[in-house]
C-alpha cells in the first residue's frame, strides 16, 4: 500500500479512486492533482513509483489543506461557533442538528442514547 501524508491509499483501486481516501480529496481535487502531476488517472496506486509519491506528496501538502491541516482548522471553526455562541455554535455543542433539518422525527441518533417518543393515544 502506498503512503501518501501519512495515509495509506488502496493499492488495488485506480488512482483517482485511491486518492479519494484522504480527507479533503474528493474526485474533483483527485483528477486535478493527477492531471498537474502528469499521471494516468486509470493506473493502479500500487504501480506508482517512489519518486511519484514523493511528488504526490509535495505537492498535496504545499498546495492544498488536507488530513490533518484541514481536520485541524474545520474543529477550529466550529470552537469559533460555539464561543461567540452563534445559533449554529449552538446546536453544534448540543448534538442536534445543524443546517436546519427537522428533529421531531429524525436526527434521533446525534442525540445519543434512544429516547422512546409518546406515540398516539388510542
Amino acid at each position: 500500500m502506498p503512503r501518501v501524508i501519512g495515509i495509506d491509499i488502496p493499492d488495488n483501486k485506480r488512482l483517482e479512486i485511491s486518492l479519494t481516501y484522504i480527507y479533503g480529496i474528493g474526485r474533483r481535487l483527485a483528477n486535478e492533482v493527477i492531471a498537474k502531476l502528469g499521471l494516468n488517472p486509470n493506473m493502479k496506486a500500487n504501480k506508482l513509483t517512489e519518486e511519484e509519491i514523493a511528488r504526490l506528496n509535495a505537492t498535496l501538502q504545499s498546495e492544498y489543506a488536507v488530513e490533518g491541516d484541514l481536520r485541524r482548522q474545520v474543529q477550529n471553526n466550529i470552537k469559533r461557533l460555539i464561543s461567540i455562541h452563534a445559533y449554529r455554535g449552538m446546536r453544534h455543542r448540543l448534538g442536534l442538528p445543524v443546517r436546519g433539518q427537522r428533529t421531531r422525527s429524525n436526527s434521533r441518533t446525534r442525540k445519543g442514547k434512544r429516547k422512546t417518543v409518546a406515540g398516539k393515544k388510542k
